[in-house]
């Protein structure tokens, strides 16, 4: 029995950088080559960087990307390259058909999201991607045609199927047509799909379902980094026709996964009447890419070291995203340090420690502004954090301020009560000392609201909303709390032992913006609202639902309201890492001007 040595590049690819990821991909053929593979295949648009979004718009942009292909194909002489891109429909024909379905004219301008075959040093075949997801934060249908054909690629007397991202999750895919009619023996699943939490799992259990029912081996490359809200989580996974998992590659960095595939060669006559497409074949679609190849990989010959990377506690996998989407859009975005306002509570502590994580002391700046009613703890608590996390620490009172800006309102004021507009005058002073900063010194502002927080509303506008990065925007308080234990007490390899001052993270949460304030006074129970914040915006359950599950009418009532009343101010937040199923932001999308009461 002959082997296949396959080697699976999980990249980090900036959209719209087609120079600079056509050089990484080049480069990884390369070393791919030094290891003597025999097939290379890269994530889902590898080329232009997903999600792309409305570059595929611009005619400019998609002729600039068929611009890389020489490239590529000049660096894969020597093995088959499978490569993530943007195709334009006219130039991907599948044994002379279009690969596009539809006879409608503006259909027929966009795009398809493919994957080019490589060999010889030239393109020999590509596969356009079939099922476009349209849901969360996927709009592919707005931008791609689907695609149609299936290719199947003869390496020698080995047959490949290639697919994309979306395709192998349905059990009646192309895959399903691939094995059945094509009669491939590996699946190559190009692949950009974002982290939140539980999806490492759920990905691995419907991978392991489709390795066994097709009885064949499952490649599933994925991309790995931060791209504005998404982080890629990487994890790419081979599973073999029994639907064991043989090999994971890291979490949440670059890496080549190499494994020898032990794939039995077709008989010679089998391989022969490839050569002709038969009725059969043009009906299911099915074409053939013959590329000769004899494998230097025997079964006496030593393969690589099957490797597998351990798979991640959710509570670890949840802080590696959010260092990896704070490393990424801070340095893809041409910011060299970032700033945080430290208040001497758990979610600016916590942000700070991401931010130090990702992008090291040196690059982060905090700023403690006290103002009158800022107890001394917090100021105590911020300077001990700031000497863990050896950051510069500035200290800037906003009490002058505060008090100037009351003096000038007192005759507008005038016999009004202090309520809470003399609280947010404190967070906005804050704000407008931040973006100063910012502007200033070029330092990126790092925003520190959680997801409790945004979703009833518990912010200021213009205040502590103010910035350009929401970290921890869709982590929930509770969890805030178990990442900052977590990160406090395991201090893996590559993380210095640092941990958040003990009193930070046991205190009661206060905004402190008027005397002997704490969350509560306004707000349910974190654990509480926590629960039903999951069930109303993750879970899309009603309120009669959530009440008949055990919380109380007139709790979850006020918090639906809050969460219905504030949809104005997410909308003008700065964007944060998608962490779980259904964030805030691109995942739910309700409008602001919103009458609708549901009936009872």
């Amino acid at each position: 029995m002959m082997r296949l040595r396959l080697a699976m590049v999980q990249m980090n690819a900036v959209v719209g950088d087609l120079d600079g990821n056509t050089r990484a991909i080049c480069r990884s053929i390369r070393e791919a080559k030094k290891a003597k593979a025999d097939v290379v295949v890269f994530p889902e648009l590898a080329v232009s960087g997903y999600p792309p979004e409305d570059l595929l718009l611009m005619p400019q942009f998609l002729r600039d990307i068929q611009c890389m292909e020489k490239q590529i194909a000049k660096a894969s002489i020597g093995l088959m390259s499978v490569v993530g891109s943007v195709g334009r429909h006219q130039k991907f024909p599948l044994n002379g058909a279009p690969v596009l379905k539809s006879s409608d004219p503006s259909d027929r301008q966009k795009p398809v999201n493919v994957a080019w075959v490589f060999a010889q040093g030239r393109l020999v075949g590509s596969y356009a991607k079939h099922k476009l997801p349209n849901y969360g934060v996927f709009d592919e249908q707005r931008y791609f045609q689907e695609g149609s054909g299936n290719p199947i690629v003869c390496l020698g007397s080995f047959r490949i199927g290639i697919n994309i991202c979306e395709d192998i999750w349905f059990a009646d895919g192309p895959a399903n047509t691939q094995v059945k009619h094509g009669k491939a023996q590996l699946i190559l699943n190009l692949n950009a799909s974002p982290y939140h939490v539980g999806k490492t799992r759920t990905r691995q259990r419907m991978l392991a379902t489709r390795a066994k029912e097709h009885g064949v081996f499952v490649s599933y490359t994925n991309m790995v980094g931060g791209q504005d809200e998404l982080v890629f989580d990487g994890n790419s996974l081979i599973f073999n026709p029994r639907g064991e998992l043989i090999a994971r590659a890291k979490a949440f960095e670059e890496d080549l996964l190499l494994t020898d595939l032990p794939l039995p060669s077709m008989p010679n006559r089998q391989v022969d009447k490839i050569s002709t497409v038969t009725p059969l074949q043009k009906r299911r679609g099915i074409s053939f890419i013959r590329i000769p190849w004899r494998s230097m990989h025997s079964e006496i010959a030593s393969p690589p070291v099957a490797r597998s990377s351990p798979l991640m506690t959710e509570t670890e996998a949840m802080y590696r995203a959010l260092v990896l989407g704070v490393r990424d859009y801070t340095r893809k975005n041409g910011f060299s340090k970032v700033v945080v306002g430290i208040s001497g509570g758990i979610d600016s502590a916590l942000t700070a420690l991401i931010a130090r994580d990702a992008l090291g002391a040196s690059s982060v700046v905090g700023v403690m502004m006290p103002s009158p009613y800022t107890s001394s703890a917090s100021k105590k608590d911020s300077n001990a954090l700031a000497k863990n996390l050896g950051i510069e620490l500035m200290n800037l009172s906003i009490t002058a301020l505060f008090k100037s800006y009351l003096k000038e309102l007192r005759p507008l004021f005038k016999g009004c009560p202090v309520d809470v507009t003399e609280e947010n005058l404190q967070a906005r002073i804050r704000g407008t000392l931040l973006m100063a900063l910012s502007n200033k010194f070029g330092y990126l502002v790092l925003t520190t609201g959680n997801k409790s927080e945004m979703s009833v509303g518990y912010a200021t506008l213009y205040g502590d909303m103010a910035g350009g990065f929401a970290v921890i925007k869709d982590i929930p308080k509770m969890r805030v709390y178990q990442l900052a234990r977590w990160r406090s007490d395991n201090h893996p390899r590559d993380f210095d032992p640092i941990r958040i001052p003990e009193r930070i993270q046991s205190r009661a949460p206060s905004a402190e913006l008027k005397a002997e304030q704490t969350d509560q006074d306004s707000l349910p129970p974190y654990s509480q609202l926590d629960a039903i914040l999951e069930a109303y915006v993750e879970e899309n359950h009603s309120r009669k639902t959530i009440v008949k599950s055990g919380y109380p009418m007139q709790v979850v009532h006020k918090v639906v309201r809050l969460v219905d009343r504030s949809e104005y101010k997410r909308r003008q937040s700065p964007i944060g890492i998608k962490i779980t199923a259904r964030a805030l932001g691109k995942d739910r999308r309700m409008p602001i001007t919103n009458q609708y009461s549901p009936k009872k």
